[in-house]
């Protein structure tokens, strides 16, 4: 799974339909996790353009770590918008 999004980095470069894809899931402890999104400029391309690392809640009794993370990606400004690929 992934998230494909135009997107535009700071130093003005704009990755049309930009593949978005979680890595590195931690979970700290059971109500937290923290992992990196890191941005392609396509599925096939690397290495990645961009990489940032996020911190969210984790629901233990919910769906998979990568899921959560992903669906939480998505309530963020950065990627309204975003679709599944």
């Amino acid at each position: 799974m992934a998230l494909k999004k135009t997107v535009t980095t700071e130093q003005g470069f704009e990755a049309n339909g930009a593949y978005h894809r979680v890595e590195g899931v931690r979970l700290n402890g059971k109500t937290s996790m923290s992992f990196q999104i890191r941005s392609y400029k396509d599925a096939k391309d690397f290495p990645a353009f961009s990489d940032a690392m996020h911190i969210c809640a984790y629901d233990i009794e919910g769906k998979n770590p990568i899921a959560q993370a992903y669906e939480y990606l998505k309530t963020l400004p950065d990627f309204t918008g975003a679709i599944d690929c």
